[in-house]
Parts: structure tokens; C-alpha cells; sequence
């Protein structure tokens, strides 16, 4: 007996490449990897991501102790940047593209290659018919190749194992499936590319835009919350400058949202060199696009205005935001900060601590129960403020961040910001604190939450979408068919046509399409053979 041939270690290396790499490129691990694709990004809609909303994530993980720093651990607060998705669109597009690349190259070799020749034995394909034709076997293959107009087709003389005059047609068509199954391929793969470079070159930021103040321009630093891309640091990014001159909504009886609109003026790359305003209306669904940026408005709330009047008669007014706690009524929280005037107090310190803090609710319809203040419909019909207002100091020179929209508890705790009053103030209504300070309550101004986002591969995604839609739409509803035609000469002068058909892609083969091809390829005129 004799000893088994060991491969060396090189040649064991090289296999073990070789199938994993045939393995890889499979198109059942394409699709095992694309499933796992979907499913890794499930953790990405269902739970908050950190480069989305961080005070949200960072809630979520308080809100779960031990749970939420393993979840972390585990990056799935970050799952779009994450070392495994990321490993899993990596795979899935070397799958693709080991997949896709050699059917290409076959697929040109298929369209090349003339049909098969005809069967020796129609009679055991899944569809078969006999006519009879007064044509001779030549004439008669003419007939039949003139019917097969829009097939892939040739006539070919009988060989030594034919009878003599005997003529065969085989044709094919529905190349077009495979093509367009290529072309869904292809198209997954372009939406890929086009989704990660437009994650690498992409930048996103929000703002809240007040009716009537002087708005922003295109820089990272002038956004409430922006977020870039690997390749983006920030600058140069599209020039233009955009303001809110008016911020409309309306809502129906019932209280649902009827219209938010934003009238808009702003300047792109000419405007500016120019320094000339153009006008927009920016509305939910309907955002303003230029300078390769796309400006959306996400929602509408409301700013709330107030004066202080100091001792010595000096007025301080300021506009700021309210949050919306209630989405239905748009009952809001907010806070706002004052610096008293520097010729009021000479002393910094002294100063710092007559700061003017002003914290509370805003109902743009207000409704008393007792003393509590609720909103009984979101558009400002009947505005009031349930506030409670502060003096010290406000820790705005401190340098730690603060919330916006409510004031700090550690200088609360600390008695560094002592309450000084709580008031319910309807519009025009004012209180006076005990050094002579008067706080009036002056009204609201619609705010917009507005998003500019660019994406220089959006237009890319689009089109690889709708390459992925006509691909699948093709190589669902076009059918793979061959059909085989032999002509045998008849002792009279006539031919006899046997005619079979097969379907490449389905078990079922042909239905009653086949007779009415048969009757074409027989000239129309052909009759069934007694068998």
C-alpha cells in the first residue's frame, strides 16, 4: 500500500487562501453578509447614538448603570463607527465585488457565444410540438428564424448523424435578466461606495433660527450641534449666510399641525461678493438647496422676550428659546441670563453677583389651574410665563458649559443664585424685585430648528437606487427561454417541423405562449402532425 503524498506547507497555505477566498465570494455569503448588515444596524435606530444627540446618550447610559457602559463597551452607541459594522461592510464589499466581477466577465463571454446546438431528442424537453409545413427544410428555416425576431438564433445544415436535407434552429433569448441582476449587484455595491465616501467627506449641523434676528453663516462654529465626517475638519465649507425673517405655523382645530414655514433670506457665493438677499420659503418637506448644502427645517417652537430694568433705568432685552416639553400644546421651558450694566456696579465682583437669572415655563395659550400655568393650544393665542427669577450669580464666567435652557444647580445649591421671586406674567405684565429691578414679560417669536446637511454622494446614492430598482424590476420579469427547431424533409416536398422549448429559469417551464410560438416559427400556416 502505498504512503499518501503530504502536500507542503506553502501549497496547504495557498489552498486554505484559495477556498476561504471562494467561500467569501460566494453569493450565499454575500447575502449572509448583507443580512448582517441589516442586522448590526438595528442597534443603530433603536437606541441613541452619540454622535447624533450626546445628552440623550449619556442619559441612556445614567439611566441603566452597568448595563449601559457594557452596551458602550460594546459600541453601540456609536454603531455606524463601530470596529464590527465596520468589519461587516468591509466583508460584504469585498463579497460583492469577488461575486460580481466574474459573472461580468462571463456574462460578455454568454452574449458572445452562439446558442447551442438542437438537441438530437426534442421530444424529452418539457414543452414539445410537431408541424407541418408545405416549405421546403430551407425555406422553412427562414420562415422560422424570421419569427424569432428580438432572439439570439442560428440555422445550422444537419450533421453526418442527421438525415440528409435535415436543417436544426436552436434560439435563445432573456439575456436581459442576468444582465439586470447584474446590474442590482453592481448598483448595491455603487450605493456602498457612494454611502461611505459620503460618510468620510459629509457634514451635518443645527441651529435654532429666531424670526427676525440677524441668523448665521456656514461655519462649524456658529452651530448648535455639527458633526463631520472623518475628512472634514471644519473649514471651508460652502459659503452662505441665511436668516429667518419669518417664522409662520399654523395648526388645525384639533390642535394638529397644519403648516411650518420659514421665510428665508440668505446669501450664497454670489450673494455674498455681491451683498445681495435672496428670498426662500423652507418648509418641511421642501427644503432650500445651493451651494451643494440642502437647509431643512425640522420644527418650529417659540422664543420667549424679556426686559430688565435696572435701578438707575438702564433695559436689558433678550430673546431666547423655550424648549417644547409638551408636543401637543407646545407648553416650553427655557432660561435666560442677564449682566447688569457696568456703570451700575463698578466692582467685577460686585457686578457678578447681581446677575439676573430668569428660569421657567412659557405657554403660548395659557390656562390657569389655580396657580399651576398650562397651555391649552399650541399657537400663541394667550401667552403667559410661569417663571422663576433669580439674582447672583449665574455662572456664565465660571467656563463650565451650561444648559441653555434651565439654569445651574450648582450655582443654585451653593446659594451663589438665590430665588428672588416666582410670578405668573402674561404679555406686557412686569414684577419688581426688592433693590427696585423691574422684570417684564414682553411676548414670544416663533423659532425654527433648521439642518444643513452636505453629502457630495447623495446624488450617487440615488442613482445606484434606482439602478438597484430597474435591476431587480428586470430580472424578476424577464424569463430565460431557448427553442429548438428540427426541420426534417418529407418524401412530398413538405418539411416536417418539430419544434421544443425549454425554460432556463423556472421549474414550471413554458404555458400556453409555447403553442402560439409554435404557430409563428411554422409560418403561420403550419399544421399540428398526427402523432
Amino acid at each position: 500500500m502505498s504512503t499518501p503524498v503530504k502536500q507542503s506547507l506553502p501549497r496547504r497555505v495557498i489552498a486554505v487562501i484559495r477556498n476561504t477566498w471562494r467561500s467569501l465570494t460566494s453569493m450565499k455569503t454575500a447575502l449572509v453578509l448583507l443580512f448582517l448588515l441589516a442586522v448590526a444596524a438595528m442597534p443603530g435606530a433603536l437606541l441613541p447614538q452619540r454622535d447624533v444627540d450626546s445628552a440623550a446618550t449619556a442619559k441612556w447610559i445614567a439611566d441603566h448603570g452597568s448595563l449601559g457602559e457594557f452596551m458602550d463597551k460594546l459600541q453601540l452607541f456609536g454603531v455606524f463607527k463601530s470596529v464590527w459594522f465596520t468589519a461587516v461592510y468591509a466583508l460584504l464589499f469585498v463579497s460583492l465585488v469577488g461575486c460580481i466581477v466574474p459573472r461580468v466577465f462571463e456574462h460578455f463571454r454568454a452574449l458572445r457565444t452562439p446558442p447551442v446546438a438542437t438537441p438530437r431528442n426534442l421530444s424529452r424537453l418539457p414543452r414539445h410540438t410537431t408541424r407541418e409545413s408545405d416549405e421546403d427544410p430551407e425555406a422553412a428555416a427562414r420562415t422560422a428564424l424570421g419569427a424569432l425576431r428580438g432572439w439570439r438564433k442560428i440555422s445550422r445544415p444537419g450533421g453526418t448523424a442527421e438525415p440528409d436535407g435535415t436543417v436544426t434552429v436552436s434560439a435563445e433569448k432573456g439575456y436581459l435578466r442576468e444582465a439586470g441582476n447584474l446590474v442590482f449587484h453592481i448598483s448595491l455595491l455603487g450605493i456602498l461606495v457612494a454611502i461611505g465616501v459620503g460618510q468620510q467627506f459629509s457634514y451635518e449641523g443645527s441651529r435654532i433660527v429666531i424670526a427676525g434676528d440677524e441668523g448665521f453663516c456656514n461655519s462649524s462654529s456658529n452651530y448648535d450641534n455639527f458633526r463631520a465626517g472623518n475628512l472634514v475638519d471644519g473649514t471651508g465649507l460652502a459659503p452662505f449666510c441665511l436668516k429667518a425673517d419669518q417664522v409662520q405655523a399654523t395648526f388645525l382645530p384639533n390642535k394638529q399641525p397644519d403648516m411650518f414655514r420659514t421665510l428665508a433670506s440668505y446669501q450664497d457665493r454670489d450673494g455674498l461678493r455681491d451683498d445681495t438677499w435672496k428670498q426662500y420659503a423652507i418648509e418641511v418637506n421642501k427644503p432650500l438647496r445651493m451651494e451643494g448644502v440642502r437647509v431643512y427645517m425640522l420644527g418650529h417652537g417659540y422664543a420667549g422676550t424679556f426686559s430688565v430694568t435696572y435701578p438707575n433705568g438702564a433695559v436689558r432685552t433678550q430673546t431666547m428659546q423655550f424648549a417644547p416639553q409638551d408636543k401637543v400644546n407646545f407648553l416650553s421651558s427655557g432660561a435666560l441670563r442677564f449682566d447688569p450694566p457696568a456703570e451700575l456696579y463698578p466692582s467685577e465682583d460686585e457686578r457678578r453677583t447681581k446677575q439676573i437669572g430668569i428660569e421657567g415655563l412659557l405657554a403660548p395659550t395659557k390656562q390657569l389651574d389655580g396657580t399651576l400655568l398650562t397651555s391649552r393650544f399650541p399657537a400663541p393665542n394667550d401667552p403667559a410665563v410661569a417663571v422663576d427669577i433669580y439674582q447672583g450669580d449665574t455662572g456664565l464666567d465660571t467656563g463650565k458649559p451650561q444648559n441653555i435652557f434651565s439654569l445651574s444647580r450648582d450655582q443654585i445649591d451653593a446659594k451663589r443664585l438665590e430665588k428672588k421671586a416666582r410670578v405668573n406674567l402674561s404679555v406686557g405684565q412686569s414684577t419688581t424685585l426688592e433693590d427696585g429691578t423691574r422684570v417684564r414679560f414682553d411676548g414670544v417669536t416663533n423659532f425654527a430648528a433648521l439642518q444643513v446637511s452636505h453629502n457630495p454622494a447623495q446624488n450617487w446614492t440615488l442613482i445606484f437606487a434606482i439602478g438597484m430598482l430597474g435591476g431587480l424590476i428586470v430580472s424578476l420579469t424577464v424569463k430565460r427561454r431557448r427553442v429548438f427547431v428540427r426541420l426534417t424533409p418529407r418524401a412530398d416536398g413538405g418539411t416536417v417541423m418539430e419544434i421544443a422549448g425549454l425554460a432556463r429559469t423556472d421549474q414550471a417551464g413554458w404555458n400556453e405562449d409555447f403553442e402560439a410560438l409554435a404557430d409563428r416559427v411554422a409560418g403561420g400556416h403550419g399544421e399540428k402532425a398526427n402523432r
